[in-house]
Parts: C-alpha cells; structure tokens; sequence
C-alpha cells in the first residue's frame, strides 16, 4: 500500500513564528554576562564501589560491582572486591546506587549564533542533567568548531553531532541549488543534513537525496510535504523525526488537502486518521531500516488541550532556566495553535492517542526509535526534557527497559558505535549515577547522584551548586 503525502501549494502560507520556531531562533541567544568555566574536576582513574550496574545491552542489574574507568574509558568492571586499582584513584562509594550510560538527546538544539554564552549555557543544562550525547538538528558553522574542541576537552559539555544548516524549501528552489548545497555541507564537514519543514520541491528533494546519496552524507529530519511519509521511506532518511507525515499518511484523501488545513503533524485532521494503516507504516519504516525520533514531549506540551496547560507547563521548576522571553514565545506560539479555527481539543486529544500508538507500534514492529525532545523548545527545557520524553514513551506503552534504550543502547547502533550507550570495559565512561532503579520506575532517571564525563566527575553537590548559577529568575 502506498502511504499518502498531503497535497503540495506553490507557497504554503507558515506563520513566521512556526518557521523561526524550527530555525531554532530562541531569545537565549541573547549576548549576557559570561560565566567562568565550570571548575570539574579532573580524574585519570575514578572507581564506582560496590554499585548496581544498568549495562543496557541486556534487561538486567548486575550487582554490587566496582567500575574502574580510566583516561575516559571503562578499564574493568566485576563483582566487588575482585578487582584492584591505584592509590590515585577517586574512589566513590556507590552502595546501593545504580550506575547506567549517560543519555543521548537525539533531537538538540545548539544556538545557531555566534554567542558563545548562550552556548555554553545550553550544552551545561544538557550534562548536568545526565546527556552526554546531543545530535543538534540545526547547523551553524560555528558548531564545527564546537564539536571538535568538545572531543578535544577544551569545551565542557556532552560529545556533540551536528547537522549542517538546515535544507529548506525557501533556500531550495531548483535541482542545482540543491545539490551545490549538499556539496557545500559535505566539504564543511558536518556530520550530516537536516531537512526542515517548508516544503521542498520534489525536484529539489530528489536533488537532496541524489546528492547525499554520491557523497555518502545521512540526511535526517521532517517530511516535505511534496515528498510524503512514503517517499522519505523510500529515499532513506537516517531518521525521520517529530513522526512527521506519520499521522498524515494515516488520513484518506490527504492528497487532496492543503497544508494549512491539515496542521502540524496532522494536527487538524487526526480525527480523520484510519488507524487500520498503521501496520503497513510500521512494515515499510522497518524493511527501509529507518529510525524515528517521535519528539512526543514537543507534542504533548505544545499541542494538549486544556486550558490550565500553559500554567502548567510554566510553572514546572525547570523553567527557572530560561528567561521571561523564551517563556513568552512558548506561550505565544501554544496561543498561536490553540486560537486557530482549525484547532478543536478533541482532535488534539486524538492524535496525542495516535502518536502514542505509533510509537508503540513501531517498537512492537522492530522500528529503531531514539530518544529526543527538541529542547529547547516549547516548553522543553535542554536535558530536562529529554527525562520527560522518557515518561511519555513509558505512557505510550513501552516498558522502562525500552524507553531507555532509545536514549542509550540504541543510541550507540544507530552511530555504528559499540563503545556508547552501555556499561562494559572498552566502553566510553559516560556514566549516570541515580539513587533508584529507573528500569522499575522511569521518573528515578532524575534523582541523580552524579555524572561522569569522561575524566570529569560532577558530584550532586556540584551539580546543585552548578544550576544555581543558571538559573535565570
């Protein structure tokens, strides 16, 4: 079965708030007083004693183990007291605590300014907070600087992948500026592209994939509407994210309507959604090998009906972190959507169902998900939210085991790397420390104990005393 693509118009009417919010452009960028260096403290060996280990490669607890890592690498792991180390090392009485993988934010978004500030500030929010693995969806040049000096240590924050400026349908107007774009990219050197919502012209999309396809560059991101989710699965996406085109493809007669009518994600027509066509979604994203980043935090936040969701939301205790404009945009673009005529809280209500169900059946289907919540972004605070998406991928059906895996395990295939995303020697020391097992409660992931960043030891004290020093009112 072919999954439908919405019908495509010569310019698609977006309201330039919804188009800045997918650029990312966020009032943090702002210039503001810069922070000094956080003072971490470096180990060549640190020694995790007698602690529960979550090695994620398997639906398991391994026992009362000691962790040696050494220069940024597990070195050993075995049962307590079998294992020896030097009399340099920082030794940390674990007992009772539970030791897992740090977590990967796989839809991040780095300021695309030139504010080292600004940043700054973001990537700490994120590894404070246990990330220690962001993918940033939205390019700058400035980031593949960033990117280096965070492998080379001279940046504090979690390793970072970064997309290169984002391909869009207003900056891609022809086959030929497609490709030199893609080419451009790929000499710059960013790890992959980003293909944003504004639609592409086929011929431009055909362009995009043809071109990524010679170079050897993934591509990543939204479903034009010109293209549907049937043609994204076709040109092999990397990962198809936010499950755009998902509830779309769901909707008979899609073809036949315009973007303005169909809303975000299919916000507007879900009710219209035959879900009997979910299964064959699930085949063809499955036999195409294509990962989905679901993003159902930036859902549910921004979409929910209610009209005490936005007190809600903005009084959560992180929203301490971002400043009184980024939390009025928030608030200005959820009035944007939900003032719409064409929005109605019962739709709403059912595509928070269908979205749920299709990640469910995706995971049941065998479909690579990947954790990610678009932080930041309407009320989703950077490494905060990427705790609360695991919540919603529990509520959505899938095990704690499960959820975690898109943040940790999974994390490490998708980047064909073995030494992330999971407790064992050879494997990076990127470690979370928690009071609780989250695999029998998920909420446990943000009780935590410390962090460790390669060499880098952040204890709750400091990472207390750290937050502090962000908080913005």
């Amino acid at each position: 079965m072919k999954l439908a693509r919405v019908k495509h118009l010569p310019r698609l009417v977006i309201p330039p708030t919804l188009f800045l919010l997918f650029f990312g452009l966020f009032s943090c960028c702002e210039q503001r007083t810069p922070l000094p260096d956080p003072p971490v403290e470096y180990h060549s060996e640190i020694v995790f004693r007698r602690v529960h280990v979550l090695p994620m490669d398997a639906d398991t607890v391994w026992r009362d183990q000691d962790v040696v890592a050494k220069d940024g690498v597990i070195a050993a792991m075995g049962a307590s007291g079998t294992l020896r180390w030097s009399d340099s090392a920082l030794v940390i009485d674990a007992r009772g605590k539970f030791l897992m993988p740090g977590l990967a934010e796989m839809h991040a978004h780095v300021p695309p300014e030139n504010d080292p500030e600004a940043i700054r500030e973001t990537l700490w929010l994120f590894a404070l907070n246990g990330v220690t693995t962001i993918r940033g969806m939205l390019g700058h040049p400035l980031h593949l600087g960033l990117r280096d000096d965070i492998r080379d240590g001279k940046v504090f924050g979690p390793r970072l992948y970064t997309a290169g400026p984002a391909l869009a349908g207003d900056d891609l107007q022809t086959a030929a500026s497609a490709r030199s774009e893609v080419l451009r990219q790929k000499e710059a050197g960013y790890d992959f592209l980003k293909i944003l919502m504004p639609a592409l012209s086929k011929e431009a999309f055909d362009a995009v994939v043809a071109t990524a396809r010679e170079q050897g560059i993934p591509f990543a991101g939204h479903v034009p509407s010109t293209v549907g989710v049937q043609g994204a699965i076709e040109a092999g996406y990397a990962s198809i994210d936010h499950l755009d085109g998902f509830v779309e493809s769901l909707v008979p007669g899609i073809e036949n309507m315009q973007w303005n009518d169909v809303g975000l994600f299919g916000l507007f027509v879900a009710d219209r959604a035959d879900t009997s066509r979910i299964p064959d979604l699930v085949k063809a994203l499955k036999a195409r090998g294509i990962w989905v980043v679901p993003t159902q935090c930036l859902s549910e936040r921004w979409f929910a009906p209610g009209d005490d969701m936005p007190e809600r939301f903005l009084t959560a205790p992180e929203m301490i972190y971002m400043n009184d404009d980024d939390l009025k945009e928030w608030a200005d673009l959820r009035e944007q959507v939900v003032k719409s005529p064409n929005y109605h809280p019962a739709v709403a209500k059912r595509l928070q169902e269908i979205r749920r169900r299709l990640v469910y059946e995706c995971q049941k289907g065998g479909v690579g998900l990947l954790l990610g919540s678009d932080a930041p972004q309407v009320y989703n605070v950077p490494g905060f939210s990427a705790h609360h998406e695991l919540g919603y991928l529990v509520d959505a059906g899938l095990t704690p085991y499960e959820a975690l895996c898109t943040g940790t395990v999974q994390v490490g295939r998708f980047l064909g790397r073995a030494d992330i995303g999971v407790v064992r020697p050879g494997a990076r020391a990127e470690l979370v420390l928690l009071h609780h097992n989250p695999l029998e409660n998920i909420r446990h992931t943000r009780d935590i104990e410390g962090v460790l960043l390669g060499k880098r030891w952040m204890p709750k004290s400091y990472l207390a005393e750290t937050l502090k020093k962000l908080e913005k009112r």
